[in-house]
């Protein structure tokens, strides 16, 4: 079925680690060989096999309006043919800086990287900069890049400091990294009870996505906000997923929260490579050249990337576009939802913006003990159902998934009638 996939595949895992260039595109949480994409237009991608999938990866969340959007691809177009990069300042940079801080009230300033993961980094040594103190505070099950001392797993008992979960990262360097449990405001106030004066800042995502779909209680974030305020510590939000993806003002805008420092990414690229970070001027300004911070980036605010993502941010914020995406989403998960009951399978699904979980469980899970606790198995035999018939979800258990402005009643319906046949499959099973 997938005949050049696997044979590309088997190619780049002679020159490749693992054949891949991220891990989770391994299909290693599903099993079978991963897909190797040729094009994608709309809500839809084709393989080199030439099979169509309706697409809810969307290049893991940046693609919210689709796969080459017009109004992208021209202001990519446009930009390149006068340069690809300057390493010096350009006039989109700002457009991009004066379009954040006036849509994002917690932005008083920002500073535009290449990646996620370089927003989340900076904005971490900037806090440790700002307060003088050392320790992170960071919830299970929450990602935050592969920064060293964010590789880290919980400890052994209550309230200890993390421990390392990737070769090659030094204990030392997690030894200031505390890891809680999500959604548990008790431990956030037990943590800031015995290490308050040395808490640098609390790092989450406001809505996590990287152990699947799991919203925070308003009262978590609520204790969150604070105790940060109270003992000093910043609150770091990680809208590097949620940012411009579940609401125009990101998941601080729904919740009423507002964070300290705010690291954004994927959609603000519009399919590029672009991160930021910004908050509070007085924290921001601790940044060199005019503070002793130091964080530089040869690629920082590239024209061609920040073109396609002004380009994005131009549409998601016309009138109207939340709510047109958000009800597309919650009739995906509704449906699926019928679906599995008419099958008789437990399963659960829950939405916010454009953003989604699917759970092999009676109710979606709040905990990331509950996330684990969900049918693995089930997972990846549904997941291969559907890829089966032409429908591409995240291959992990783990991951939310997205849907576009691009999706419509056609591909509802298709993954509908997928789901379906996937469904009936599992209760045979």
């Amino acid at each position: 079925m997938h005949e050049r996939s696997r044979e590309l595949f088997e190619r780049s895992r002679r020159l490749i680690p693992g054949g891949v260039n991220s891990p989770v595109r391994a299909f290693g949480g599903v099993g079978g060989t991963p897909l190797f994409l040729r094009e994608g237009r709309g809500a839809r991608v084709v393989d080199e096999d030439g099979r169509e999938y309706v697409d809810y990866v969307g290049s893991w969340g940046p693609l919210i309006l689709g796969h080459s959007h017009p109004a992208v691809l021209d202001a990519v177009r446009e930009t390149a043919a006068r340069g690809l990069s300057f390493g010096a300042p350009t006039r989109l940079e700002l457009e991009m800086a004066e379009l954040l801080t006036s849509t994002l009230p917690s932005l008083e300033e920002v500073r535009l990287v290449s990646s996620g993961t370089e927003a989340v980094m900076s904005a971490l040594r900037l806090a440790r900069g700002h307060t003088g103190r050392a320790v992170i505070v960071k919830f299970e099950g929450c990602y935050h890049g592969h920064s060293d001392f964010l590789l880290v797993k919980a400890g052994s008992g209550a309230l200890t400091f993390g421990n390392p979960t990737s070769a090659g990262v030094p204990p030392e360097l997690t030894a200031h990294t505390l890891v809680l449990d999500y959604n548990d405001p008790q431990k956030v106030e037990d943590a800031f009870a015995r290490f308050g004066p040395r808490i640098a800042a609390v790092v989450l995502e406001p809505v996590a996505g990287n152990m699947n779909f799991v919203r925070p209680s308003l009262e978590f974030l609520q204790v969150l906000r604070r105790s940060c305020t109270a003992h000093g510590a910043l609150l770091v939000f990680d809208e590097v997923m949620t940012g411009f993806r579940v609401g125009p003002q990101g998941a601080q805008g729904l919740f009423g929260i507002r964070p300290d420092l705010t690291t954004l990414g994927k959609v603000i690229g519009g399919g590029l490579p672009v991160g930021a970070f910004g908050g509070r001027r007085d924290i921001m300004e601790r940044l060199a050249p005019v503070g002793p911070v130091y964080q530089a980036g040869t690629l920082s605010g590239n024209p061609v990337a920040v073109s396609a993502g002004l380009a994005t941010l131009k549409e998601v914020l016309k009138p109207g576009f939340f709510a047109r995406l958000s009800a597309r989403t919650d009739a995906l998960v509704v449906g699926l939802r019928r679906e599995a009951q008419a099958a008789g399978v437990p399963f659960s699904a829950a939405s916010l913006g454009g953003m989604f979980g699917l759970f092999f469980r009676d109710a979606p899970p709040a905990t990331f003990g509950e996330v684990m606790a969900c049918d693995r198995e089930a997972f990846a035999r549904f997941f291969h159902a559907m890829l089966g018939g032409g429908v591409y979800l995240a291959p992990s258990a783990y991951e939310a998934g997205f849907v576009s402005a691009a999706h419509g009643e056609a591909e509802l319906e298709a993954t509908f009638a997928t789901a379906r046949a996937a469904f009936a499959g599992l209760r045979g099973a």
